[in-house]
């Protein structure tokens, strides 16, 4: 059985583009385009992998669903991508360091991140 991904982005064209990818890498694909729209989908469904924009209706948006997440789903790989690396310098690591305790996901990735990355990267969380 293909496994599940839910991917939660408000950028409805990047959110089209990720879902096709995601697809060709033979995920079925469910898809948000806010966190309140996310937090609905999520009362009812478990994902086997989500993918998380940074910054929705709210700059933290993505930090707090990965927590919701996690809360109710803690062994669901979380991705946060983001773009906050290019347009504000600042950097997030999932792993290590201070932000572990805080950053809820698995794994930070810039947007823009090249296609056989990022399936390197979903395979490796779901231990494909």
């Amino acid at each position: 059985m293909k496994k599940t991904v839910l991917i939660v982005d408000d950028d409805v064209d990047y959110l089209f583009q990720i879902k096709l990818k995601v697809e060709q890498f033979g995920f079925k694909v469910i898809t948000a385009e806010s966190q309140r729209e996310a937090e609905k989908v999520l009362e009812t469904f478990r994902p086997d992998l989500a993918i998380f924009d940074l910054m929705m209706e709210k700059e933290d948006s993505g930090f707090i669903l990965s927590y919701k997440i996690k809360q109710k789903y803690p062994d669901v790989p979380v991705i946060l991508a983001t773009a906050v690396t290019a347009e504000t310098g600042m950097t997030f690591h999932a792993a290590g360091g201070e932000s572990e305790s805080w950053i809820k996901a698995d794994l930070v990735l810039d947007k823009g991140i090249r296609t056989d990355q990022l399936e390197k990267e979903i395979k490796k969380l779901l231990k494909l």
